[in-house]
């Protein structure tokens, strides 16, 4: 029984190396992107962020008017409700309360819908960009040696010879370029 035991101790012994040298990890090969110069430098995220801020401004102005305009209208329907002095609105002038009330709401509800409409565009952009990168550092991690890729903002410092930031923006150029602008509409779920 003895013996037993003992020829099992040694068999454990010799396989336990062997298992833990088959989990080593391999040394690391760290290299680093910077992912802000990548979305502000590559060739289709410039074009893309110009017609955004061009759909912003489009917004904007469109909020400004219609706000303007119904400030107006406000004020008309005001002076008319203080010229009464607290007597009762005729039906015309409750009318124009009712149909400013239906066009501030109508207002808000495209305004709603554009800023809305902004924001998807907006993902639906960051979605391309990040739909490309992916394969991209898998690539330029090959090419470079590297088995670990890390933000370069998520560093504390690094030197020159591990960034491989040109690297990504070269092929985020060449495998992205164009950008749409304009998210798909989206499908709305038919009742039943």
């Amino acid at each position: 029984m003895k013996t037993l035991l003992v020829s099992a101790a040694f068999a454990a012994a010799l396989l336990a190396p062997s298992a833990a040298s088959a989990q080593a990890i391999p040394s690391a090969v760290v290299a680093v992107v910077d992912l802000d110069r990548v979305t502000s430098e590559c060739n289709a995220c410039r074009t893309a962020s110009a017609a955004l801020k061009s759909q912003v401004t489009s917004f904007e102005s469109r909020r400004d008017s219609l706000a303007s305009s119904l400030q107006t209208e406000q004020k008309s329907i005001q002076t008319s409700i203080d010229a009464l002095k607290g007597k009762q609105p005729d039906a015309a002038l409750e009318a124009r309360v009712k149909a400013f009330q239906a066009k501030a709401t109508t207002s808000e509800q495209e305004l709603a819908s554009q800023q809305s409409q902004i924001q998807r565009n907006q993902q639906y952009i960051q979605k391309q960009i990040q739909d490309k990168l992916g394969p991209i550092y898998q690539q330029v991690m090959q090419r470079r040696g590297a088995n670990l890729l890390v933000e370069v903002g998520a560093t504390l410092a690094t030197s020159q010879n591990v960034d491989v930031t040109n690297d990504v923006l070269a092929s985020l150029n060449s495998s992205l370029p164009t950008i749409i602008t304009t998210a798909p509409a989206q499908s709305t779920p038919q009742g039943r």
